[in-house]
């Protein structure tokens, strides 16, 4: 997929052309790494590249399952904190996770592209201090356009992490990744030792 989204069709269509775009993006930050270097958290942050794809697969599912009105049971393991969430841990490979993107992302397409109105509503969760207590439900517009929000998100902390383990900034990686021609980005390639 080029870095732009190419011309849509319809709603449908745009949101979910924006939403594989960032996909994209948050995952060409990966592109090249080793499960090490996910695993490297370089900011003063705990966020690491094999982290926030991994927060972003069980986000995504989440999502996907509240549309569905779907319990499937913990994401996390039973002593897993908030913060591990965005960890890679040794247990975990980077491979496994964007498995888990992958299956994510192709599951929010299919459902997606079978709720007939994007208007659909979808009960806001009760309880968690992050959702309103005063809204009842939100559309499937809305979980989409956050997807695209969320994503983007992560996708910004995924390309500061990279560039400071690395300096390997969003076009390089893509150009690489996609196997752009030349001469418009020097694809990038792993430091030489």
């Amino acid at each position: 997929m080029p870095a732009h989204v190419p011309p849509v069709a319809d709603e449908r269509d745009g949101l979910l052309a924006y939403l594989a775009q960032q996909r994209q993006t948050l995952r060409a930050t990966a592109h090249g790494l080793t499960d090490d270097q996910a695993r490297l958290t370089p900011t003063v942050s705990e966020l690491s590249i094999g982290g926030l794809i991994k927060h972003a697969a069980r986000c995504e599912a989440g999502w996907t399952d509240l549309i569905l009105q779907r319990q499937r049971g913990p994401r996390r393991e039973a002593d897993e904190s908030d913060s591990a969430e965005f960890r890679l841990t040794d247990k975990e490979t980077l491979a496994d996770v964007l498995d888990q993107y992958e299956a994510a992302a192709r599951e929010t397409d299919e459902v997606i592209a079978s709720i007939a109105d994007l208007g659909q509503g979808v009960p806001v969760p009760r309880g968690l201090p992050w959702f309103p207590a005063d809204v009842e439900e939100w559309s499937v517009r809305w979980v989409l356009l956050h997807l695209v929000e969320e994503t983007a998100r992560h996708g910004g902390h995924a390309d500061i992490i990279r560039e400071s383990l690395d300096g390997a900034t969003l076009f390089p990686l893509l150009a690489a990744a996609e196997r752009w021609p030349a001469p418009w980005f020097q694809p990038w390639q792993a430091p030489t030792a």
